[in-house]
């Protein structure tokens, strides 16, 4: 039996809809964990430490860096974000599919650990960057210069998204769920090497 689980990656621009997405495969699936990033940001009203980002110091983050206690990590818009990598090994122990939301540098970074075998990965986008800017003007949660750096750094991005697995384009959000469900039960079918050749050693056995 295979008894590790996998890793879901979703990147996208601010504003694409990944968390809708990922929240739907929350809300309707069993066995998985959500990767909570570390961050240095401050902390938006509303948000809650330890559930939807660690919040710590720049100074606490460069630390956990040294001692390499972090999966992947990226500075983005002046800020770190992280994931810490005791959760996620407890998780894929625990046979859990591991979902992420993070950015392409966080992608790239897994993409070139010892979890790489175990990734699936999709990248959610707009039509247009012309509706992506409409969706983070409506969202309201962001002045005319953050929307403008987040505009900038999704044409950074997107040049990166035939690299991810998969992608899809959210341009009707129930569409894109059953996408985004599909995939999560194509990540739970992946599996490294290692467990492919003791699985074949066994079976051979039997």
């Amino acid at each position: 039996m295979f008894d590790k689980g996998a890793l879901l990656v979703v990147s996208g621009p601010s504003g694409a809809g990944k968390s809708t997405l990922i929240k739907t495969i929350l809300q309707e699936q069993k066995d998985i964990y959500f990767s909570i990033s570390t961050t240095t940001r401050p902390m938006r009203p509303g948000e809650v430490d330890g559930k939807d980002y660690y919040f710590v110091t720049k100074e606490e983050f460069e630390k956990d860096i040294e001692e390499g206690m972090f999966l992947e990590w990226a500075n983005v818009h002046g800020n770190y974000y992280g994931t810490s990598l005791r959760p996620v090994l407890q998780a894929l122990n625990e046979g859990k599919l591991v979902l992420f939301d993070i950015d392409v540098q966080g992608f790239f970074s897994i993409k070139t650990s010892d979890l790489a075998p175990l990734m699936t990965s999709v990248f959610v986008t707009t039509p247009s960057m012309s509706e992506l800017k409409e969706r983070l003007e409506q969202r309201g949660t962001d002045s005319r210069e953050v929307i403008q750096k987040r505009l900038e750094n999704a044409q950074k991005e997107i040049v990166h998204m035939g690299e991810y697995d998969y992608i899809i384009i959210n341009s009707d959000l129930e569409i894109s769920k059953q996408q985004m469900r599909a995939l999560a039960t194509v990540a739970r079918l992946k599996h490294a090497q290692d467990e492919i050749e003791s699985f074949i050693k066994n079976w051979c056995k039997s």
